[in-house]
C-alpha cells in the first residue's frame, strides 16, 4: 500500500526550529519530487518547498532561508528542518510526491497522481 506519512510535529515557541519527516512506504521514494504544503487554520493549502528527485529545492519566498529541505532516498524519507519558526508558520503541515515550482509557488503535477500525508500539526506560540 502506497503511503506517506509525517512526523515530527508539535508547539515550539517562536524563534524555535523543529524538524519534519516524511516516511514512504509501498514505492520507491527516489523516482519522485517531493514537497511539503501547509494549511493554517481559515486559509487555503499552500505549497511551501519541494525537492526534486535530483536533489534540487525550490522554495517559496516566506520560508526562503528559514526552511530547508532534504531527502534520504536510502531512507525513503524527506525531511524538513524549520528554523526561526514565526506565529504565522503555523499550519498543518503535508508532505506530497510529484511537486513542482509554480508562478513563485509549489504545486503538484497535473494528473492527480501525487501520494499525500496526513499531516503533521506545528504551532507557533508563546
Amino acid at each position: 500500500q502506497v503511503q506517506l506519512g509525517e512526523s515530527g510535529g508539535g508547539l515550539v515557541q517562536p524563534g524555535g526550529s523543529l524538524r519534519l519527516s516524511c516516511a514512504a512506504s509501498g514505492f520507491t521514494l527516489d523516482d519522485h519530487a517531493i514537497g511539503w504544503f501547509r494549511q493554517a487554520p481559515g486559509k487555503e493549502r499552500e505549497g511551501v518547498v519541494c525537492i526534486s528527485d535530483d536533489g534540487s529545492p525550490y522554495y517559496v519566498d516566506s520560508v526562503k532561508g528559514r526552511f530547508t529541505i532534504s531527502r534520504d532516498d536510502a531512507k525513503n524519507t524527506a525531511y524538513l528542518q524549520m528554523d526561526s519558526l514565526k506565529p504565522e508558520d503555523t499550519a498543518v503541515y503535508f508532505c506530497a510526491t510529484d511537486c513542482q515550482p509554480y508562478g513563485g509557488t509549489v504545486v503538484t503535477a497535473p494528473g492527480g497522481m501525487a501520494h499525500w500525508g496526513k499531516g503533521a500539526r506545528i504551532t507557533v506560540s508563546s
